[in-house]
Order: structure tokens, then C-alpha cells, then sequence
């Protein structure tokens, strides 16, 4: 009996940590939403993770609202002559149909700007996103570590542009 117990407590301990389950609006699929944890005092933090458009028709992430913070935008990094820059996108993320786009600290990201607290990891937080068709729908982040690159069992990405990895 013993013996069982502690099987499945080396078992437990092993096993990778729990994803929320995908959410859908529309015809798109949000899967593995994270946010990275801030230092004390930070005024903005930065959220992910994967959308998939499963439909025949283009739709826009084009922000969204949480209680943790004043606003929730839509940003893209990239490099610009040698020089990483990040930027809003006024007119949101388009999500092509068939195309899977994922949000990660190196690409495209949710600012969560003017943060009311900080955020701690292993805390979670919901926010509603907002899609130009789809319209809106509440996502729950979990928040992981200050480094790091991706939500608990996210797997990462390939080539190509950071931030965009694309599926048919």
C-alpha cells in the first residue's frame, strides 16, 4: 500500500502542469492564455498565447478589458534595422482563416497596461478579449514565471517570424 502512495506521488510530481481547457468564440480557438509575472512596481505586463481561426473568414483581436489593469492592447515586437521595437497595432492582430497565430514575448503580445497590481506566479486572472467579428469572450490567464518564454506546457514555436507560426 505504501508502495502505491508513493508511486502516485512521484507520479503527481512528474506530471506536466494543468491547461486550462481551449475556448471558443466564433470560429476561433484560444488556446494556453499566460501572462509572465511583473516586478513590483511594474506599470505593464505582457500576455499570450495561441488563436486559431477555424473559419472561412478573417477576424481582428482588437483589445479588451481586465480588472487588473486600465487598458489591454494589442502589440507587436520586431526587429528594425538591428533594433527590436515594440509598437501597438491601432488596427489589431488579423487571424486569416486556417491560420493559427501565436502570441509569445519575442512577436505579437497583449499589453496590459497601467497594471493595478502586480502580478505574482501561479496567480490567475480573467480578462475579456475583444475580436472585431467574433465579438467578445472571458479567457483565463495563468501566470508564470518572470522569464519566462512559454505558459506551463505550451509547446514552442518553429522558424519563421517571431510571434507567427502558421498552420493549414
Amino acid at each position: 500500500m505504501i508502495r502505491i502512495a508513493f508511486l502516485a506521488a512521484v507520479l503527481a510530481l512528474l506530471a506536466p502542469p494543468a491547461q486550462a481547457a481551449d475556448v471558443m468564440v466564433g470560429h476561433l480557438k484560444i488556446s494556453a492564455p499566460w501572462a509572465r509575472a511583473t516586478p513590483k512596481g511594474a506599470s505593464v505586463g505582457g500576455g499570450y498565447m495561441t488563436i486559431t481561426n477555424l473559419g472561412g473568414q478573417a477576424d481582428r483581436l482588437v483589445g479588451g478589458t481586465t480588472g487588473i489593469c486600465k487598458s489591454v492592447e494589442v502589440h507587436e515586437m520586431k526587429m528594425d534595422k538591428g533594433i527590436m521595437k515594440m509598437r501597438e497595432m491601432a488596427n489589431g492582430l488579423e487571424i486569416k482563416p486556417g491560420q493559427t497565430v501565436t502570441l509569445d514575448p519575442e512577436g505579437y503580445h497583449i499589453m496590459f497596461a497601467g497594471l493595478k497590481q502586480q502580478l505574482k506566479k501561479g496567480q490567475h486572472f480573467k480578462a475579456t478579449l475583444q475580436f472585431a467579428k467574433a465579438g467578445k469572450v472571458e479567457i483565463d490567464f495563468t501566470t508564470e514565471g518572470i522569464g519566462a518564454m512559454h505558459g506551463g506546457g505550451a509547446t514552442g514555436g518553429g522558424g519563421g517570424m517571431p510571434g507567427m507560426k502558421m498552420q493549414h
